[in-house]
């Protein structure tokens, strides 16, 4: 099978190789097609990644090409990971919301909602694209954040597309690892939405070992996450890392406002990677890829892949789904990240017991602001970029909402050509 990766320039790329490379799966890849209009990048990552499969004794070849109908021609899987306006366009996301006192943050907040304006439109007229060189068959799995907003714009128009986060994958490596168990022996009890979900159980072969984490493992548990052990313990949950930009929101805003954006950070890992992938004598993935985030990206990824394309029968897997009536607190046509029942068919989201006021009620107000922001992402306007902030939990004052949605147009205009007249 062709497996096609937009955004193949990306230094996340060899973490998808190396899952190829390491037969994590039984997915018969033959090509890897790597599409990104970055020829520098490209050029770099592709010479990598066709190293690497060949140190691992794995026959598939690595094509590159900057045209998306050539990548995706024959394709049956294509994987999003694309970052429109590159580490540049993060680092405005990441500070303009701070002059507010607003956490500066690239998928949720007022930069979240600036990623998705950028985003969405592109990917739509790449999964458009795809639909019409590669045929309706074809799965499209997103890796693009924001992943809920984006993964509900491809199905709302009739793509065959899934979300992927790594977020409940690496949660359940760390937890093997804590409770001395094999990985594929913790099952998770997941839910919310993508970059805002709990952890309601962790079972380890049919017993929720959950209360033994929190009660002896309470300070490596926080220490991971960024959040007080005794939350978690009177919530009885454990949320992801993400929810300390809603829990403690102050505190990292502060923190936020004395020290350099995330962007920045990761600029310099990457730059350091590029200069390793151009070493001709580097054949594995490097240590400092850990350092970027994605962490075992690649193992889900190709698990996903696999099972979709129908090589693996029915497997579980926490992914980005249409709701229907699994949060009966939610409209049907939410997405939900949730574990699933995935086949060649699609994903299939399981029951999950009844969600707790503590978290139900933020799970539902920020599905009506993603609501919201693919509205404007998709139809564009200053007043439905002014909604969605308004709406959004950290922000929801509109002094602020008002003066964020005019910077946020400002410093955009050149991804949204309808703002230019707005800003």
């Amino acid at each position: 099978m062709k497996l096609t990766v937009v955004g193949g320039g990306s230094t996340y790329t060899p973490e998808l190789v190396d899952g190829i490379a390491g037969r994590r799966t039984g997915l018969a890849v033959d090509e890897i097609a790597l599409v990104d209009p970055d020829e520098s990048r490209l050029a770099v990552v592709g010479a990598f990644a066709r190293r690497m499969l060949e140190h691992a004794g794995h026959s598939a070849r690595v094509t590159t090409t900057t045209a998306l109908d050539r990548g995706v021609d024959g394709a049956s899987a294509v994987l999003l990971q694309l970052r429109v306006g590159g580490q540049a366009a993060r680092a405005v996301d990441e500070t303009f919301p701070l002059a507010c006192d607003c956490v500066g943050q690239e998928t949720t907040g007022a930069g979240g909602l600036a990623k998705a304006l950028r985003t969405v439109p592109v990917v739509l007229d790449i999964a458009r694209r795809v639909r019409e060189v590669a045929g309706d068959d074809t799965w499209i799995v997103n890796f693009t954040n924001p992943v809920g907003i984006v993964t509900r714009a491809l199905l709302e128009e009739g793509h065959r597309a899934v979300g992927l986060c790594n977020v409940a994958i690496t949660f359940q490596r760390w937890t093997s690892a804590l409770l001395g168990v094999e990985p594929g022996s913790v099952r998770l009890e997941h839910v919310g939405l993508n970059h805002l979900s709990w952890e309601t159980g962790v079972f380890v072969d049919g017993v929720d070992r959950l209360p033994e984490l929190l009660d002896r493992h309470g300070d490596a548990v926080s220490g991971h996450i960024g959040l007080p052990a005794a939350l978690m313990r009177r919530l009885g949950m454990v949320p992801s890392y993400y929810l300390k930009y809603f829990y403690d929101h102050d505190e990292v805003v502060r923190e936020q406002q004395s020290a350099p954006p995330r962007a920045e950070v990761v600029a310099g890992v990457e730059k350091e990677l590029l200069d390793l992938y151009a070493d001709e004598s580097v054949v594995t993935k490097p240590e400092q890829l850990a350092q970027r985030g994605g962490a075992y990206y690649s193992e889900a990824a190709v698990r996903l892949v696999h099972a979709l394309t129908g090589g693996a029968g029915a497997e579980q897997h926490v992914v980005n789904v249409r709701n229907g009536g699994t949060l009966p607190f939610l409209p049907a046509d939410a997405v939900i990240e949730v574990p699933a029942v995935v086949d060649g068919g699609g994903a299939t989201p399981l029951p999950v017991p009844p969600v707790p006021p503590t978290i139900s009620g933020l799970i539902a107000h920020v599905t009506a602001y993603e609501h919201l922001a693919l509205d404007a992402a998709v139809r564009g306007g200053r007043d439905r970029v002014a909604d969605a902030l308004l709406a959004h939990p950290l922000i929801g004052q509109h002094a602020p909402a008002e003066r964020l949605a005019d910077e946020l147009l400002a410093r955009n205009a050149d991804f949204l050509p309808w703002a230019r007249g707005s800003a």
